[in-house]
């Protein structure tokens, strides 16, 4: 899945985002609106990550869906 599927399905992925990283609320999903370095910023931001790390995590999630 590329970042235009994930921008175009974002209401459906929000919630498997969610489960995914709980502690991101459904609000702050809500504002990323399926943009990768939002996504990116807010993992970093809320599990302590370093960017790099966070995006790593991010792109592996991708990937799984």
């Amino acid at each position: 899945m590329n970042w235009d599927e994930i921008k175009g399905n974002w209401k459906q992925l929000a919630g498997k985002a969610q489960a995914t990283w709980g502690d991101i609320t459904e609000d702050e999903w809500h504002k990323a609106e399926g943009r990768r370095e939002q996504i990116v910023g807010l993992v970093q931001a809320k599990y302590g990550h370093t960017k790099e790390a966070a995006r790593k995590e991010v792109d592996r999630w991708i990937q799984s869906l």
